[in-house]
């Protein structure tokens, strides 16, 4: 009876062995896929964008039921420049704006104006005096299951950081938009997020967040929508052909 119950000790102890060897690896991979390189390899580029919205005098106020009263933006360079005075965001967020303001993620406020606006597929591209750091962007398509974060204004909060993985690309007809091509991911996205980045582990742009998939409550359900690069860089070319410059 000793020898069994020594034995089974013995085994109990290599299984929490290998539990703990396991658990570690997996945690470190999450720690190096969704870690603090990722944030900070994309914080600089999001802001929190506070449009004021038509009968009111400050951001923050007025917004239309279900629609948060603030935004999140990104600095975004055409060209390839590390630094930009362009910040893409939602339409919906902005485009009832009377002003708007931009925090960026030292703390500097500043007004920002409509460069030009593409309600199709729901992009809006503002300009402001403020510089920022224009955010790297992945040129490949994620692949399904692959880790991402989302950035962005939750709740007027500000700036913060939710991590998922991609859920589906090349999403449409979902009825957000005239124009559609959704990353969905399961990351945590909630009002105020709306003109956020999805980017991969490197901090990389792989859509703009865009909508949540909600039946009676706004608030994350865990179907959340990122308009794809493909689709930004789109709307970027119809501009550039209307002879929008940036």
């Amino acid at each position: 009876m000793v020898n069994h119950l020594i034995d089974a000790t013995f085994q109990r102890q290599i299984i929490f062995a290998l539990m703990a060897i396991i658990l570690g690896l997996f945690g470190h991979a999450a720690k190096a896929e969704h870690g603090e390189q990722t944030w900070a390899q994309a914080q600089k580029s999001v802001v929190v964008v506070n449009p004021v919205w038509p009968g009111y005098d400050r951001p923050g106020f007025g917004a239309p039921k279900g629609t948060a009263p603030a935004g999140s933006g990104i600095y975004f360079s055409v060209d390839g420049a590390e630094e930009s005075t362009f910040i893409i965001t939602a339409a919906h967020v902005v485009n009832s704006a009377q002003s708007i303001e931009i925090i960026d993620f030292s703390g500097n406020v500043t007004t920002a104006m409509i460069h030009a606006i593409d309600t199709r597929r729901d992009i809006a591209i503002l300009r402001t005096e403020l510089t920022g750091a224009g955010i790297a962007i992945r040129q490949n398509e994620p692949l399904i299951g692959s880790h991402v974060c989302a950035l962005g204004n939750s709740f007027g909060l500000g700036t913060g950081m939710t991590c998922g993985i991609v859920s589906a690309v090349r999403r449409s007809n979902i009825g957000f938009n005239d124009i559609e091509d959704f990353i969905q991911t399961d990351a945590a996205v909630n009002p105020g997020m709306s003109g956020g980045a999805l980017v991969d582990p490197q901090g990389r742009l792989v859509g703009l967040i865009d909508g949540i998939f909600t039946k009676k409550a706004d608030i994350d359900a865990g179907v959340n929508f990122a308009i794809s690069v493909p689709l930004i860089q789109q709307s970027l070319a119809s501009q550039l052909k209307a002879g929008v410059q940036f």
